[in-house]
Parts: structure tokens; C-alpha cells; sequence
């Protein structure tokens, strides 16, 4: 039997006004593959993935990350382990090796490189400027960022809205590696 990767107990997400942007969220996430969280606009799926990883506190209810509440895991930890790569891309000032670093510090060129082109970015790319990329350079070049940090899971929120088709395929087969390499994928 597969254990659940996180499981949400009742989660809120709002003010005591009753303004939700999730309410009452009740289910689990399977430790396996890739899953699809799906909705309407405004239903709180992106809501949802920010309470895995503490970016957004409950407002009620629990949300338990392997059994334990993510509220008692210090969040730089859980952010470690629960890696996050966002609808619009947030990359950092410097060079796209500055923004792979900031993940691992330690991080080799070759390893920096290797970590480009699983998303299908080149090694020119290390000594560009991430403030300069288009918009799907940027999300690819967060994405390996936040594989960098080697990740027990990766939270993709709408990661394929500012790319080209292309890139939208390369980025659903490379979910599936990771699946297949152990880092579960919740998108």
C-alpha cells in the first residue's frame, strides 16, 4: 500500500469573515508519479500547493506532509524538501549559476549545466542574466533551481502558462522523469 506524500485534514484558507480562497479541503496526495490537482479559476488549487510547503498558513484544518503537520517543520526545511516552482517565473538577480546556486551553493558547472538541460536550456545560460530571460527561459531556468535543491517533491503551479508548446511537452515529460527518479510531482 502507498502512504500518502501529504494529506489535508478540513483545510481553510481565509479570514473569520468567511472570505475563503479554500474551504474545507478534504483528501491525500499518493507518495507516487505525478498528480494533477485540477479546477476551476479560483477554486484554491494554487492555494493548496502554497499550505504543502508553508506559503500560505491554514487558516483551519491541517495539512500533513508524510503523516507529520507541516505547521511543526521549521519552513526552510520543508522548503528544502518540498521544492516550488510558480505560475509566473521568480528568478533572482545575477547570472542563471547565481540563481542554480542559491539552491545549492556547492553546485559544479557540469552539475549546473546537466540541471539546464533536463529543463532545455544550454550551458550559455550559466553566464546570462536571469533578470533578462523571456518568460520561459525564466520558468525553466526556476524549475532547475528548484531541482537543484534536490527536492522530495516538486510543486508546480501552472508552470506551462508563459511557455511555447514545445517547452509545455518538454516540461510534462521532465515531471515524468522526476516521478520515475523518486521526486514526487504534484502539478
Amino acid at each position: 500500500m502507498t502512504a500518502d506524500v501529504f494529506s489535508f485534514e478540513h483545510v481553510s484558507v481565509g479570514d473569520d469573515a468567511g472570505h475563503w480562497r479554500l474551504h474545507e479541503a478534504v483528501g491525500a496526495i499518493p507518495d507516487c508519479g505525478v498528480t494533477a490537482i485540477v479546477g476551476p479559476s479560483g477554486s484554491g488549487k494554487s492555494t493548496l500547493l502554497r499550505c504543502c510547503n508553508r506559503l500560505e498558513a491554514v487558516s483551519r484544518g491541517v495539512v500533513r506532509f508524510r503523516g507529520v503537520d507541516v505547521a511543526t517543520i521549521e519552513p526552510l526545511s520543508l522548503r528544502r524538501r518540498v521544492g516550488m516552482v510558480f505560475q509566473r517565473p521568480t528568478p533572482f538577480a545575477g547570472t542563471g549559476r547565481d540563481n542554480l546556486r542559491v539552491a545549492a551553493p556547492d553546485l559544479s558547472d557540469d552539475q549546473a549545466a546537466d540541471l539546464l538541460a533536463e529543463v532545455r536550456l544550454d550551458a550559455s545560460f550559466l553566464d546570462r542574466d536571469a533578470m533578462r530571460l523571456s518568460g520561459g527561459e525564466a520558468q525553466r531556468l526556476c524549475l532547475a533551481r528548484s531541482l537543484a535543491a534536490e527536492p522530495e517533491v516538486l510543486l508546480m503551479d501552472e508552470v506551462t502558462s508563459s511557455v511555447d508548446p514545445g517547452t509545455r511537452v518538454a516540461l510534462e515529460e521532465l515531471a515524468r522523469t522526476c516521478a520515475g527518479r523518486g521526486v514526487r510531482v504534484l502539478w
